[in-house]
């Protein structure tokens, strides 16, 4: 007779307040649960100050904490760790520093919008955030899939009122729309939400399109994606390679980053 499987535990990373957003973590965390697989538990994490400055400076500082945090996730026993934020703040450092599998919403979004069509296009909440994706697509090599980043004017706080107020979510959608079908004349088949924020309040529309271009669901891409990672790594111990890109620290090197 074979054993039942271990639950699975997933840390997801979120970059905002937990106390200040408790209701944003709420609703996230009940839409994670509520499409996890059975034995699998999602527990959202936050970030202390969290990213609401949009800037360089601000998505530095949390990368920093959200590597600290990977390491905690695996020194609790959870199974992966989800960074629930589009830029992938401390994304590659992570990977290298745990054994655990660490996942990514922009780089797992992008990825897996290339297999649901050919032209992908993504929209931010801020023009300030182009750059930043622009520079996300050129290290993931996918300039020539990912052809387009539109902003629209909002920022995190703004999005996190759009989830009790509806005239709130009725503008940006409204301005979402008006980025999206510009792209969609030019043939964009698969359209991103840049931000863990947006995926989270678009998901409310069910098959959600703009003309015939589907809008993507990330978050849902990025937890199904890290449950795919801990079924393979348990499977038959996929997990990253340790030859170049993600080889793992010394014991010295991850003490010192730790201790300062």
């Amino acid at each position: 007779m074979s054993s039942q499987p271990r639950r699975v535990k997933i840390w997801y990373q979120s970059f905002v307040d937990p106390d200040q957003q408790s209701a944003y973590c709420k609703t996230l965390a009940e839409a994670l649960n509520g499409m996890a697989g059975q034995e699998v538990r999602f527990d959202v994490h936050g970030i202390v100050p969290p990213d609401l400055e949009l800037h360089r400076l601000t998505e530095f500082r949390c990368a920093r904490q959200v590597i600290r945090h990977a390491v905690e996730a695996q020194r609790q026993g959870y199974d992966a760790f989800a960074i629930g934020h589009f830029q992938d703040g401390g994304l590659y450092e992570a990977r290298s520093a745990v054994d655990i599998p660490v996942l990514g919403l922009g780089e797992a979004a992008m990825l897996y919008a290339c297999t649901l069509g050919q032209k992908i296009g993504l929209v931010t909440i801020n023009p300030v955030f182009i750059p930043m994706h622009e520079e996300q697509i050129q290290r993931y090599g996918l300039a020539r899939r990912v052809v387009a980043v539109k902003a629209i004017e909002t920022d995190p706080a703004l999005l996190v009122r759009a989830f009790t107020q509806r005239k709130t979510f009725e503008t940006v959608l409204h301005q979402f729309r008006k980025q999206v079908e510009p792209l969609v004349k030019r043939g964009i088949e698969v359209i991103v939400p840049a931000g863990g924020l947006p995926s989270l309040l678009f998901s409310r529309l069910k098959n959600f399109t703009v003309g015939k271009a589907l809008v993507l669901n990330c978050i849902a891409v990025l937890a199904k994606m890290t449950e795919t990672a801990v079924a393979l790594n348990r499977f038959n111990g996929t997990a990253a390679s340790r030859l170049a890109t993600f080889q793992k620290p010394s014991a010295k090197a991850l003490r010192e980053f730790l201790d300062n």
